[in-house]
């Protein structure tokens, strides 16, 4: 979704069009697996970070395309809302010490940003929902100015023809609706990139699959929305709520949310693919001039933009990725279902976890896949986004199992498995499982702490809710510059 729109109605014949290229895109794709040279001989990674902005009170600050002309770096973009950025990462390999150089680029990168930002009034603060957005705060004027996020959102409200129902049940609950995609912008993630081969593709897709609710309930940081407290990763029930394009009746009828977790196990990327162009109408139907046989048949590499477009607004939690570097095409895993911060360290750490886990379970002799049904991975995925820390998932062999016993006991020997068959430093693996392994044995990720400093503010400083958030919030950009794990902050 990233490419620029400069329409804002689309035809008919629009509509007929971008179908029939984007099934010719899936044809010349289908050729492609079967005999393309695609770039897997050194598999890189990617990160990619949404960031708020927040000025002096702690309040959403709706600044950044001044922001982004202050900052001047291409690797910070955009995101839905004006309250938001997004850094993207330069890819790299994370054998030897990848992990560190990683550290280093986005400190740097953060520190500069946060510099620029500061003179206009702003601070950045890594969190999966914001704590101190309120309803006034997320609506179609706050969205960002680019064309695309208007377009996106005129398509969507378009197709659900009516208001969006916001119904979220937790330790408290939130019911509302909206006329438009705003309150999308409240989900700021950290998103995961890891280039595989075609040939192991579904292997490593399957795997991410199954580890997703276990990398929510270690890496939940979103306890707030409209300040009451509903899920550990409120992120994840609030994105599938804010861009449903079905009414209750599409619903009933069993029509798939573009927000999804999926329904079977793969045995090639080209099944999701395909899924893709079977189930969901386009939203942003625009053609490009290409023709994908043609460039197919001579010799080049297809950009293939129609099918990706439509990649782009079909919004799995882990989503397949075609793309070209330096005139090469190759496959990615795009993992997108933990929450951004609270540190460096810290997502780095979740980086780690899922790298190392997702390798070790893919090539594992007995496939997970094979042992756990496709809907307990969906359940696990959910039940982790209530619980988080507290969550108990199925898993097999060992049955109903709290999430930290899971980890402690199974996961991460496995991932450490996985991360030293990319070559990573044994201190760099040692040091960020670490983390992972604290956070389970002091049953504390930034879920924990946010609510548990928020009770404090209630009951210690006898502020009311609205306050101990404000306060929270601003306590949470402090420590967040010290690059220290969450499971080390103090509660005050």
């Amino acid at each position: 979704m990233g490419r620029d729109v400069v329409q804002g109605a689309f035809s008919r014949e629009d509509r007929v069009r971008y179908r029939q290229k984007v099934r010719r895109c899936l044809d010349v794709f289908a050729l492609m697996l079967d005999d393309f040279g695609f770039d897997a001989d050194r598999p890189m990674t990617g990160l990619e970070i949404e960031l708020n902005l927040v000025d002096p009170a702690a309040e959403p600050a709706m600044r950044n395309e001044e922001i982004l002309a202050e900052i001047a770096d291409p690797l910070f973009q955009t995101e839905l809302g004006q309250f938001n950025l997004e850094l993207n990462a330069n890819p790299r390999l994370i054998g030897g010490r990848g992990f560190t150089e990683y550290e280093e680029d986005l400190t740097g990168s953060l520190d500069r940003a946060g510099e620029r930002a500061a003179r206009s009034g702003a601070t950045i603060v890594m969190v999966g929902i914001l704590p101190t957005l309120t309803e006034r705060h997320l609506v179609a004027d706050n969205l960002s100015t680019n064309e695309r996020y208007r377009a996106l959102n005129d398509q969507i409200v378009g197709a659900r023809g009516e208001d969006i129902e916001l119904d979220i049940r937790g330790v408290e609950r939130l019911q509302t609706h909206t006329d438009s995609i705003a309150p999308e912008a409240a989900c700021t993630s950290l998103q995961f990139h890891l280039q595989v081969a075609p040939d192991s593709f579904a292997d490593y897709w399957n795997a991410s699959q199954a580890i997703a609710g276990v990398q929510v309930a270690v890496g939940a940081n979103s306890p707030y929305l409209y300040g009451r407290q509903l899920w550990a990763e409120t992120r994840i029930a609030l994105f599938e709520q804010a861009t449903d394009t079905r009414p209750d009746e599409l619903k009933a009828q069993g029509v798939r949310p573009r927000v999804w977790f999926g329904e079977r196990w793969i045995t090639s990327i080209f099944d999701l693919f395909e899924e893709n162009v079977r189930y969901f109408p386009p939203l942003l139907p625009i053609c490009d001039d290409e023709d994908p046989v043609d460039v197919l048949h001579a010799g080049g590499v297809p950009e293939l933009s129609e099918l990706r477009l439509h990649n782009g607004t079909v919004y799995r939690w882990n989503r397949p990725v075609y793309d070209i570097m330096n005139g090469r095409p190759h496959l990615r895993v795009e993992n997108r279902v933990l929450p951004a911060g609270p540190t460096v360290v810290d997502m780095l750490a979740n980086a780690a976890f899922y790298f190392g886990l997702a390798r070790g379970l893919a090539e594992s002799d007995r496939p997970i896949w094979s042992q756990l049904t496709f809907s307990s991975a969906e359940e696990n995925f959910h039940a982790a986004a209530r619980r988080g820390m507290e969550a108990v998932l199925h898993w097999p062999r060992m049955g109903e199992v709290p999430v930290t016993q899971l980890v402690l006991d199974v996961l991460l020997p496995k991932a450490a498995t996985g991360l030293d068959r990319f070559g990573v430093d044994p201190a760099e693996r040692d040091r960020l499982l670490g983390i992972i392994e604290q956070r389970c044995r002091t049953g504390r990720n930034g879920a924990v702490w946010q609510t548990r400093t928020v009770w404090a503010a209630e009951r210690h400083r006898g502020m009311d809710r609205a306050a101990a958030l404000h306060h929270m919030v601003q306590r949470y950009a402090e420590l967040q510059h010290t690059n220290e794990p969450v499971h080390t902050w103090p509660i005050d």
